[in-house]
């Protein structure tokens, strides 16, 4: 999903994307103890963002040494902004439970050097990443019930029908083949085509701009384009369904209270939203699975095993890496006093690899129980699309893998390229080959 702000969980009903939850026994009345840990806090620490080398699925080792050491702890940030880091499974749950933590953009400072200076601008309209209730509660009531199980089971079948298509077009070109632009980019495209309702005869079209937006090679210019383009085809789609409204998510909220103007900007934010992390997934993970071959060898032999292995591939990659808030007043949390106004950036990838929740955390392990995993945020802003996601990821993996199963890497490990530099962590390419019958 469009990661807006630098955050892509709990199997809960749908809500919008995000990052973060926690016991609540980790707010508790200001003490002694924590006005002296506050008098004796360590000096601020920057954000941990280089990944070891040969270690491209891992987090910074960095992140681990900090959460070991104090799971909350103060961090300067790229403006001279002193704020807060936190790395804990538990301290990032609280935070994202926490409605003293707000989402606004306007209120947060970006941890990441090279953005924007000065205040972020306010979210746009539909933009709920970016809002806090009242306003992103209305829209969360409005959405959330159109995600049903009804609409996820016809969204199952095209999934299956759609990952066979590419498959079936993969083997037809034979390898060589770069994954990312022949699989994990276009099954999602095309999955948010349906649930836009995109028709069939625009479809090429926004194919065509969704994969500018993950092009390497494309400039920033032309990824903006491609981006105006598609946000304008979403602006278009709103009186079209209006006028003849088809089984889809945006004709059902045609007949909401929701104006043109923000069916757009929800329209878009799906769009944007989920392209992005399933395609980010579905490209990383197979790269995950090719370099731990006897997981992928257990996810061939057992297709049952597909649910559990989308949970732990997304604890283990945590690809929507880091999330910021911002606190609307004075709140203790883990013995620590955080001021109004600081804002506190969490790592949901070393959340995610906390050892007091998740034991030996750093190994890939498909037969584990990832319940409790922070992917998919926390809270009130829990991904809104994490059903689906769900649904292409328990159908491309196993596919993928029984179609083709010797399936691998068609360069050395050290030669894909990733996204490093990105809110959302992936590869830009996935070349990968096999044995041809």
């Amino acid at each position: 999903m469009q990661h807006e702000q630098i955050a892509p969980s709990e199997q809960s009903a749908p809500s919008e994307r995000s990052v973060l939850s926690a016991p609540s026994d980790l707010s508790a009345p200001a003490t002694e103890q924590t006005a002296h840990q506050a008098a004796a806090q360590p000096e601020p620490v920057t954000l941990p963002l280089t990944r070891a080398a040969g270690c491209p699925f891992d987090p910074p080792a960095e992140l681990a040494e900090l959460r070991e050491q104090q799971p909350l702890r103060p961090m300067r940030y790229p403006d001279g902004h002193v704020g807060w880091l936190a790395t804990g499974h538990a301290v990032t749950r609280a935070i994202a439970a926490d409605p003293r933590f707000s989402s606004r953009y306007e209120l947060l400072r970006l941890p990441l050097p090279g953005g924007p200076s000065g205040p972020l601008p306010p979210a746009q309209i539909g933009d709920l990443t970016g809002i806090d209730a009242p306003e992103h509660t209305r829209y969360r009531r409005l959405l959330a019930g159109k995600f049903t199980v009804r609409r996820m089971r016809l969204l199952t079948e095209r999934v299956e029908q759609i990952t066979a298509d590419h498959l079936d077009a993969m083997e037809r070109q034979g390898p060589v083949v770069d994954l990312v632009q022949a699989f994990a980019h276009p099954v999602p495209a095309l999955m948010i085509c349906e649930l836009l309702g995109v028709p069939q005869s625009d479809r090429a079209g926004f194919q065509e701009h969704a994969a500018v937006l993950s092009s390497p090679d494309a400039g920033l210019e032309a990824q903006m384009a491609a981006l105006t383009a598609l946000t304008e085809c979403v602006g278009e789609l709103v009186p079209a369904k209006r006028a003849h409204p088809t089984d889809d998510l945006l004709s059902d909220l045609t007949t909401s209270e929701l104006t043109d103007e923000e069916l757009a900007g929800i329209g878009g934010f799906l769009l944007a939203a989920g392209l992005d992390t399933t395609a980010n997934m579905l490209g990383l993970g197979t790269f995950a699975l090719l370099s731990h071959p006897e997981q992928a060898a257990a996810l061939r032999a057992d297709p049952g095993l597909a649910d559990q292995a989308v949970e732990e591939l997304l604890r283990y990659l945590s690809i929507a890496h880091t999330g910021i808030r911002a606190a609307l007043e004075d709140v203790e949390l883990d013995g620590q006093l955080i001021k109004a106004g600081d804002t506190v950036t969490v790592s949901v990838s070393a959340a995610n690899r906390d050892p007091l929740k998740f034991p030996d955390p750093d190994t890939l392990d498909l037969q584990r129980k990832a319940t409790g995993h922070l992917a998919f945020g926390h809270g009130a802003h829990q991904c809104l699309g994490q059903q689906l996601a769900r649904v292409e990821m328990r159908v491309a993996f196993p596919a993928l893998f029984r179609r083709f199963p010797t399936l691998r890497l068609a360069v050395p490990p050290e030669d894909v390229p990733l996204r490093d530099a990105m809110n959302i962590h992936g590869v830009y390419q996935l070349p990968v080959t096999w044995d041809k019958e």
